[in-house]
């Protein structure tokens, strides 16, 4: 059975990422007039070129308060000890998938605050992850929600 993608639409979806390294990985491309809610991210250790190295996960987007495109906005970072270590992020949040018409921050009035949800710029948001070293290796699964508002 196929999935209806329609506008009005919400799907639950799930990716699977089994090899994660220091290279960036989108976890979520944005497209336009959705919103990603994400439920869960678990992500287990397959391979450490040294403890205490990290994993980190962030929406690349637009800032709200500067006004500016295309920035980092950190969701967390966490250390590993060891190898076969798993953590589990489960605090939900959400991000629009693309971003708003450029204006002049902060966001500061209703106005700008509409701007920033109705979505009107062509440029995506992503949710992106990456490890600390080449040499580490993460297994990523993420649990979301895709509300279509097209």
């Amino acid at each position: 059975m196929a999935i209806v993608r329609s506008a009005g639409s919400e799907i639950i979806r799930s990716h699977h990422f089994p090899i994660v390294d220091s290279t960036d990985s989108v976890l979520i491309f944005g497209v336009a007039h959705h919103v990603y809610t994400v439920l869960s991210v678990v992500v287990y250790c397959n391979t450490l070129q040294a403890a205490s190295n990290y994993f980190r996960m962030w929406v690349t987007g637009y800032d709200s308060k500067a006004g500016t495109s295309g920035v980092t906005c950190n969701i967390f970072r966490h250390e590993f000890a060891a190898v076969s270590d798993t953590y589990i992020w489960n605090d939900k949040f959400s991000f629009n998938g693309n971003e708003p018409t450029d204006f002049t921050g902060p966001m500061d009035s209703i106005v700008k605050q509409d701007a920033i949800a109705d979505q009107a710029q062509a440029t995506p948001q992503y949710l992106k992850c990456k490890s600390e070293h080449a040499d580490d290796n993460f297994h990523v699964t993420i649990t979301f929600i895709d509300q279509n508002n097209a």
